[in-house]
């Protein structure tokens, strides 16, 4: 194998460093089969903006129940009202969004939304930064980092989509990975506690931190994010019964044939919530899987966990989601573009694996 060269960018080398050519071969056919997937997967035409894919969600939900809760009605009558104007299903129960995001903004003035979420977002780009600066060399790849931070987090801090849980959970998942350390790990559960109870689908992240907790053996770890995961249920199960309250034997019920949209449907929802929708589709796409593959790059803990999460939240995507439910990737957005900032170590580990040519010589020396 080829001796390990001295690191671009990162600080360490990259987790490519030391495979044979055979793994590398193999790296380079699982990345190219992660980019066919997503440029078949995302067909012909430019991904919307956020602002037109906006318009086609159902934003007017959120907007509407907070709306209702400034007019003094209860959460989960308004809820169903506007569900049943919309024509949209009031079952299964996650029909119903937790009521603890529009609760806490309702009171609040109109402007104040978006300031906390751009303070939310200033924290979580700190907390990043302070990781970046001790992964990346030098503060010209650190900056980089932070710009395709922003980009990532562009989407999310647009004043069409404050209520929006997923923008808020999106950010709290972020922030939980940023915080989260083999050492201090509570702050990280409690964070993303915060984030389920805004929006159910954050479990998926609380789930998969489980169990690699439970597989590096970290038992005291894998019972906090199981404690988060307790206090979820108990709150999701109040919730059902609360939805079961207002909703009638008559009221629509979601199709069983939505979701199985594929890996495109993800990464067209990547391109739609971050800066990649001004790009070409086929060029914002090739990003997409290269910012994917820098994640796997880094060797780092926290790096496993976002590479995790990514693959999580692109399997819960491709099977689960709506035609319309394109936001679910602001789950992953504001993190997904930084990969792209570990690319370069691993290309170029990558190819001097690849291009290892060295064989072992034996020489019989006969005196």
């Amino acid at each position: 194998m080829a001796r390990p060269a001295r690191p671009l960018w990162l600080v360490r080398p990259s987790r490519i460093t030391g495979l044979s050519a055979n793994q590398a071969v193999a790296v380079v056919l699982f990345l190219l089969l992660i980019l066919a997937g997503a440029l078949a997967g995302v067909g012909g035409g430019a991904a919307p903006g956020p602002r037109a894919a906006i318009e086609q969600s159902d934003v007017n939900v959120h907007d509407g129940v907070v709306g209702a809760l400034r007019g003094s009605e209860a959460y989960y009558p308004a809820t169903a009202r506007i569900l049943r104007a919309g024509d949209y299903p009031l079952k299964p129960f996650l029909a119903f969004r937790l009521p603890t995001l529009p609760v806490i903004l309702a009171p609040l003035p109109d402007v104040l939304p978006i300031l906390l979420l751009l303070l939310l977002a200033v924290g979580t780009a700190y907390a990043w930064w302070r990781r970046l600066r001790d992964a990346l060399a030098r503060p010209l790849p650190v900056v980089g980092g932070m710009l395709l931070l922003s980009g990532g987090m562009v989407s999310l801090l647009a004043p069409d989509v404050a209520f929006f849980p997923e923008s808020w959970a999106g950010m709290l998942i972020a922030l939980s990975l940023a915080v989260r350390r083999d050492d201090r790990w509570v702050e990280a559960v409690a964070i993303a506690t915060a984030a389920m109870l805004i929006r159910e689908t954050a479990a998926f992240y609380a789930v998969a931190m489980a169990l690699l907790a439970l597989a590096e053996g970290r038992r005291r770890e894998a019972l906090g994010w199981a404690a988060g995961l307790a206090v979820f249920v108990v709150v999701l199960v109040f919730h059902a019964q609360a939805v079961a309250q207002v909703v009638g034997p008559l009221d629509p019920a979601a199709s069983d044939a939505a979701g199985l949209h594929g890996f495109g449907f993800f990464v067209r929802g990547v391109l739609t919530a971050t800066a990649l929708h001004l790009l070409p589709l086929a060029l914002g796409t090739g990003l997409v899987a290269l910012a994917l593959f820098g994640w796997a790059m880094w060797d780092d803990g926290v790096a496993l966990r976002v590479t995790v999460t990514l693959a999580v939240y692109a399997a819960a995507t491709s099977v689960f989601a709506r035609a319309d439910s394109f936001y679910w990737a602001f789950l992953v957005s504001p993190l997904l573009l930084v990969g792209l900032a570990f690319v370069p170590d691993g290309l170029r580990d990558l190819a001097r694996a690849l291009l290892d040519r060295r064989r072992v010589r034996v020489q019989r020396i006969t005196r």
